[in-house]
């Protein structure tokens, strides 16, 4: 009995075309970076407080921002979604949704579980993108969880943890300013 070959099988004629599964699967899409932290960015976190989320239109598409500024008025912005900057505008305004956002789950579920979010770091930046670390606390215990800034910021707002960034990367931001 005959039976159509479903489309994620293999297909000889297409494996004789040349169109094989690559030999390294290891290797990560090009889109991938594999060498995060190559910008040699370190030094010491700086706390920063959020001063705004702001939104700014260029060649009809719209751009969505948070800006943090420490102390001494550096300040970095960071490029983010528009469900993330809802999200960080609800905490900042100290207002409420009908139903919770992923945040609020996040901060249910980290005092459920009896932790706490001590601190988040913007740490990295690596083909103009930011990375974060959230650095939660349980008992003696600290975990680090790497983050996406805008989710890190959303959810230290709504637990009143501190917002850090290196000082190398408010430096590396304000040199060009």
């Amino acid at each position: 009995m005959d039976r159509e070959r479903d489309e994620f099988e293999p297909d000889d004629e297409r494996e004789e075309e040349g169109s094989q599964l690559p030999e390294d699967l290891e290797t990560p899409p090009p889109f991938f970076p594999t060498d995060i932290g190559r910008e040699g960015f370190a030094g010491t976190p700086v706390a920063v407080r959020v001063e705004g989320v702001y939104s700014t239109e260029e060649a009809g598409t719209i751009h969505r921002f948070v800006q943090l500024e420490d102390d001494s008025g550096r300040v970095l912005p960071i490029s983010i979604g528009p469900y993330e900057a809802m999200a960080i505008h609800i905490a900042l305004e100290n207002s409420s949704v009908s139903r919770p956002l992923t945040h609020d789950l996040m901060k249910t579920l980290l005092d459920r579980v009896d932790v706490e979010l001590d601190r988040v770091v913007i740490d990295d930046l690596w083909n103009s993108t930011y990375y974060a670390k959230l650095y939660i606390r349980k008992g003696a215990e600290e975990i680090e969880v790497d983050c996406r800034p805008s989710d890190a910021i959303a959810l230290a707002l709504r637990t009143g943890s501190g917002i850090f960034v290196l000082d190398s990367i408010l430096e590396s931001y304000n040199e060009g300013e």
